[in-house]
């Protein structure tokens, strides 16, 4: 399953990228993040390795993320990896003059075991919870911004 999603945001692509690559700021704007650990690599950088936990309710998640691509301050990618799911996250960041900056998240994600069946059902779940993630990191960033 592939698809895409953007947001435009009101503050500059620096301003974008300097509260998007600090995983301090994630719990900010994905609030069911409830722990983020460095495993492996040099923070931030391609090859490293962390482990994020999320209490989404009913359930817990635990995926291992690895950044694969580190082209700031246009581009960031990185895959995510749970029991039966993988994720890979290419995301763009586009200067829009004005002190505007587009966010575009290319998602595409793999299943395996019972998760192929889930998915087939949830296919519009996926878009829509990283639709709202990145609606939320707007707000978190334009607040931020606003307030100097």
């Amino acid at each position: 399953m592939k698809y895409a999603v953007e947001v435009e945001i009101d503050a500059p692509r620096s301003k974008v990228i300097e509260l998007f690559d600090n995983p301090v700021n994630m719990s900010k704007w994905q609030p069911e993040l409830i722990d983020f650990q460095h495993e492996s690599g040099v923070p931030g950088q391609v090859g490293a390795k962390s482990i994020l936990k999320y209490d989404m309710g009913k359930r817990k998640v635990e995926m291992i993320e690895t950044i694969t691509s580190r082209n700031l301050p246009d581009e960031f990618s990185s895959t995510y990896e749970s029991k039966g799911v993988w994720n890979k996250v290419v995301n763009h960041f586009i200067d829009l003059g004005s002190g505007r900056t587009k966010w575009k998240s290319e998602n595409e994600f793999k299943f395996s075991g019972l998760f192929k069946l889930m998915a087939i059902f949830m296919a519009g779940t996926f878009k829509k919870q990283t639709l709202k993630y990145m609606k939320q990191f707007k707000e978190f960033l334009e607040n931020e911004y606003n307030k100097k």
